[in-house]
Protein backbone atom coordinates (compact mmCIF):
# COMPACT_ATOMS: atom_id res chain seq x y z
CA UNK A 1 0.00 0.00 0.00
CA UNK A 2 2.57 2.27 0.88
CA UNK A 3 4.67 1.81 -2.16
CA UNK A 4 1.86 3.58 -4.41
CA UNK A 5 2.89 7.10 -1.97
CA UNK A 6 6.32 6.50 -2.67
CA UNK A 7 7.04 9.61 -4.73
CA UNK A 8 6.73 11.63 -1.06
CA UNK A 9 9.77 10.21 0.12
CA UNK A 10 11.53 10.40 -3.14
CA UNK A 11 12.91 13.62 -2.35
CA UNK A 12 14.21 12.95 0.59
CA UNK A 13 15.77 9.61 -0.34
CA UNK A 14 17.77 11.54 -3.11
CA UNK A 15 18.71 13.79 -0.17
CA UNK A 16 19.43 10.93 1.93
CA UNK A 17 21.73 9.37 -1.46
CA UNK A 18 23.53 13.08 -2.13
CA UNK A 19 25.03 13.20 1.83
CA UNK A 20 25.95 9.75 1.55
CA UNK A 21 28.03 9.85 -1.49
CA UNK A 22 30.16 12.38 -0.31
CA UNK A 23 31.09 9.61 1.99
CA UNK A 24 32.67 7.27 0.06
CA UNK A 25 30.30 4.31 0.59
CA UNK A 26 29.34 2.40 -1.65
CA UNK A 27 25.96 1.06 -1.95
CA UNK A 28 27.28 -2.63 -1.17
CA UNK A 29 28.54 -1.58 1.98
CA UNK A 30 25.28 -0.04 3.53
CA UNK A 31 23.44 -3.15 2.52
CA UNK A 32 26.48 -5.50 4.55
CA UNK A 33 25.81 -2.61 6.98
CA UNK A 34 22.30 -3.49 7.26
CA UNK A 35 22.79 -7.33 7.88
CA UNK A 36 25.41 -6.78 10.68
CA UNK A 37 23.03 -4.67 12.56
CA UNK A 38 19.82 -7.41 12.09
CA UNK A 39 22.31 -9.32 14.20
CA UNK A 40 22.56 -6.10 16.78
CA UNK A 41 18.88 -6.16 16.88
CA UNK A 42 18.66 -9.74 17.34
CA UNK A 43 21.46 -9.18 20.35
CA UNK A 44 19.12 -6.80 21.77
CA UNK A 45 15.52 -8.54 21.50
CA UNK A 46 17.27 -11.55 23.43
CA UNK A 47 18.61 -9.76 26.17
CA UNK A 48 15.05 -7.88 26.55
CA UNK A 49 16.56 -4.25 25.51
CA UNK A 50 13.67 -3.26 23.12
CA UNK A 51 14.20 0.46 22.90
CA UNK A 52 17.80 -0.67 22.18
CA UNK A 53 16.28 -3.12 19.46
CA UNK A 54 13.74 -0.31 17.91
CA UNK A 55 16.64 2.21 17.44
CA UNK A 56 19.00 -0.20 15.86
CA UNK A 57 16.08 -1.71 13.79
CA UNK A 58 15.43 2.25 12.27
CA UNK A 59 18.79 2.23 11.47
CA UNK A 60 18.74 -0.90 9.58
CA UNK A 61 15.18 0.56 7.79
CA UNK A 62 16.33 3.83 7.09
CA UNK A 63 19.69 1.81 5.45
CA UNK A 64 17.39 -0.43 3.78
CA UNK A 65 16.11 3.17 1.81
CA UNK A 66 19.41 4.76 1.26
CA UNK A 67 21.34 1.81 -0.62
CA UNK A 68 19.23 2.35 -3.48
CA UNK A 69 19.37 6.07 -3.03
CA UNK A 70 23.33 6.08 -2.79
CA UNK A 71 23.50 3.71 -6.06
CA UNK A 72 21.07 5.89 -7.99
CA UNK A 73 23.47 9.44 -6.82
CA UNK A 74 26.57 8.00 -7.70
CA UNK A 75 25.15 6.37 -11.06
CA UNK A 76 26.35 2.44 -9.41
CA UNK A 77 22.74 0.93 -9.83
CA UNK A 78 22.86 -2.24 -11.02
CA UNK A 79 20.99 -5.20 -11.36
CA UNK A 80 23.63 -6.97 -9.30
CA UNK A 81 23.41 -4.58 -6.97
CA UNK A 82 19.41 -4.95 -6.96
CA UNK A 83 19.16 -8.67 -6.09
CA UNK A 84 21.98 -8.21 -3.35
CA UNK A 85 19.56 -5.73 -1.75
CA UNK A 86 16.48 -8.07 -2.14
CA UNK A 87 18.30 -11.02 -0.71
CA UNK A 88 19.42 -8.84 2.09
CA UNK A 89 16.41 -7.95 2.84
CA UNK A 90 15.09 -11.23 3.25
CA UNK A 91 17.87 -12.26 5.57
CA UNK A 92 17.90 -9.10 7.59
CA UNK A 93 13.81 -9.13 8.39
CA UNK A 94 14.17 -13.26 9.23
CA UNK A 95 16.98 -12.48 11.56
CA UNK A 96 14.98 -9.51 13.43
CA UNK A 97 11.48 -12.22 13.61
CA UNK A 98 13.74 -15.06 14.58
CA UNK A 99 14.66 -13.01 17.41
CA UNK A 100 10.98 -13.05 18.59
CA UNK A 101 11.23 -16.81 19.11
CA UNK A 102 13.85 -16.43 22.25
CA UNK A 103 11.93 -14.45 24.38
CA UNK A 104 9.01 -15.40 26.34
CA UNK A 105 5.71 -14.42 24.23
CA UNK A 106 2.51 -16.49 25.42
CA UNK A 107 0.98 -18.03 22.89
CA UNK A 108 -2.39 -17.51 21.80
CA UNK A 109 -4.22 -20.38 20.24
CA UNK A 110 -0.69 -22.18 19.66
CA UNK A 111 2.77 -21.58 20.37
CA UNK A 112 3.96 -17.95 19.81
CA UNK A 113 7.14 -19.28 17.57
CA UNK A 114 4.31 -20.98 15.25
CA UNK A 115 3.18 -17.39 14.75
CA UNK A 116 6.48 -16.21 14.27
CA UNK A 117 6.85 -19.37 11.68
CA UNK A 118 3.83 -18.57 9.88
CA UNK A 119 4.77 -14.73 9.66
CA UNK A 120 8.49 -15.34 8.17
CA UNK A 121 6.17 -17.66 5.82
CA UNK A 122 4.18 -14.95 4.81
CA UNK A 123 6.76 -12.47 4.31
CA UNK A 124 8.51 -14.94 2.34
CA UNK A 125 5.67 -15.99 0.12
CA UNK A 126 4.43 -12.13 -0.68
CA UNK A 127 8.05 -12.16 -2.04
CA UNK A 128 8.07 -15.42 -3.74
CA UNK A 129 4.63 -14.64 -5.29
CA UNK A 130 6.35 -11.65 -7.17
CA UNK A 131 9.74 -12.85 -8.60
CA UNK A 132 7.69 -16.71 -9.59
CA UNK A 133 5.11 -14.69 -11.32
CA UNK A 134 7.85 -12.41 -13.31
CA UNK A 135 10.05 -15.84 -13.34
CA UNK A 136 7.23 -17.72 -15.42
CA UNK A 137 6.18 -14.54 -17.65
CA UNK A 138 2.60 -14.43 -15.98
CA UNK A 139 3.29 -11.11 -15.64
CA UNK A 140 5.42 -8.25 -17.76
CA UNK A 141 5.63 -5.78 -14.48
CA UNK A 142 6.49 -6.37 -11.13
CA UNK A 143 4.07 -7.77 -9.16
CA UNK A 144 3.36 -4.96 -6.33
CA UNK A 145 0.59 -4.30 -4.22
CA UNK A 146 -1.33 -6.02 -1.21
CA UNK A 147 -1.79 -5.13 2.49
CA UNK A 148 1.40 -6.16 4.11
CA UNK A 149 3.91 -5.26 1.80
CA UNK A 150 7.82 -4.31 2.60
CA UNK A 151 6.98 -1.15 4.12
CA UNK A 152 4.32 -1.91 6.04
CA UNK A 153 6.27 -5.30 7.44
CA UNK A 154 9.04 -3.30 8.86
CA UNK A 155 6.64 -0.74 10.24
CA UNK A 156 4.80 -3.57 12.11
CA UNK A 157 7.89 -5.07 13.07
CA UNK A 158 9.17 -1.62 14.64
CA UNK A 159 5.53 -1.65 16.44
CA UNK A 160 6.30 -5.47 17.57
CA UNK A 161 9.57 -4.12 18.97
CA UNK A 162 8.02 -1.08 20.60
CA UNK A 163 5.76 -3.40 22.46
CA UNK A 164 8.09 -5.13 24.17
CA UNK A 165 8.60 -2.75 26.48
CA UNK A 166 5.10 -2.21 27.20
CA UNK A 167 4.48 -6.24 27.62
CA UNK A 168 5.12 -9.60 26.05
CA UNK A 169 1.14 -10.48 25.69
CA UNK A 170 1.07 -6.82 23.29
CA UNK A 171 3.83 -8.53 21.08
CA UNK A 172 2.27 -11.56 21.14
CA UNK A 173 -0.84 -10.33 19.52
CA UNK A 174 0.97 -8.06 17.06
CA UNK A 175 2.90 -11.30 15.82
CA UNK A 176 -0.66 -12.69 15.41
CA UNK A 177 -1.65 -9.77 12.95
CA UNK A 178 1.42 -10.10 10.92
CA UNK A 179 1.16 -13.88 10.23
CA UNK A 180 -2.40 -13.54 9.08
CA UNK A 181 -1.75 -10.01 7.05
CA UNK A 182 1.23 -11.10 5.63
CA UNK A 183 -0.26 -14.70 4.33
CA UNK A 184 -3.34 -12.51 3.24
CA UNK A 185 -0.90 -9.89 1.41
CA UNK A 186 0.92 -13.30 -0.71
CA UNK A 187 -2.56 -14.42 -1.80
CA UNK A 188 -3.21 -11.27 -2.89
CA UNK A 189 -0.61 -11.30 -5.23
CA UNK A 190 -1.20 -14.60 -6.65
CA UNK A 191 -4.61 -13.99 -7.18
CA UNK A 192 -3.45 -10.65 -8.81
CA UNK A 193 -0.53 -12.36 -11.25
CA UNK A 194 -3.51 -15.34 -11.63
CA UNK A 195 -5.98 -12.57 -13.13
CA UNK A 196 -3.19 -10.76 -15.41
Amino acid sequence: MLYKRRSIFRSAEERIGKMLAKTGASPNHLTALSILLSFAVFYSVIMHRFAEAMIIFAIVALLDAADGSLARATGKATKRGAYLDTIADRFAEFIVLFSLVFIGMPGIFMPHAAWIMLFMFGSLMTTYAKSAAKEKDIVKDELKGGILERAERMALIFIILALGIIGPLYMAFAVLAGAILSNITALQRIASALRK
